[in-house]
């Protein structure tokens, strides 16, 4: 479709790190119930570790800091996923356990 953004894709589960410097853990995505828009869920990795829930368009967004294009969240560390495969990695095969 002529025109036609593509959206960038969910954030993998892991470690990342806000561009203000705090880090995160993402714990997945998730529908809005209404507008069915997808949502990106994280936990603080301080203080006292709270629940976060914002647009997975604007979790991934880059942002102008001081005219430097800079990801808002940026990944450290990807984790597995809930099978047990790291993020980069494809799926054993069925009946393998790795």
């Amino acid at each position: 479709m002529k025109g036609a953004m593509s959206l960038p894709s969910p954030p993998a589960p892991g470690i990342y790190r806000h561009y203000k410097g705090r880090r995160y853990r993402v714990l997945g995505t998730a529908r809005h119930s209404e507008t069915l828009e997808s949502m990106v869920v994280y936990q603080a990795l301080y203080g006292e570790h709270g629940l976060w829930v914002r647009p997975a368009a604007m979790f991934t967004e880059t942002i102008d800091l001081h005219g430097t294009p800079t990801a808002r969240f940026a990944l450290e560390q990807a984790e597995a996923d809930p099978a047990g495969n790291a993020a980069d990695d494809p799926p054993a095969p069925a009946g393998m356990n790795p």
